[in-house]
């Protein structure tokens, strides 16, 4: 496990982290005290997600664009129509 300072966590944070992702723990300590460890989080499953799996499945009726009520019915709009 590789130890580093705040300081050198502050300058070195990208590389340190690129150290972590590689599957090892990081200490980190402040006036040379371990205050904290960071660690890799272990990936169980790897990710499945497929794009466009749903393309197809939902039709949209009307106008995205429009609202669904009527502007009469608008209660932010009260006190302000002429």
């Amino acid at each position: 496990m590789k130890k580093a300072n705040v300081a050198t966590l502050r300058s070195q944070l990208s590389r340190l982290m690129k150290y972590v992702e590689k599957g090892n723990e990081l200490e980190i300590r402040k006036r040379n005290v371990p205050i904290a460890k960071i660690v890799p989080i272990r990936q169980s499953k790897k990710n499945r997600t497929q794009l466009g799996v749903g393309k197809n499945s939902a039709r949209v009726k009307g106008d995205l664009n429009e609202p669904l009520i009527s502007e009469a019915d608008w209660e932010m709009l009260e006190g302000k129509r002429e």
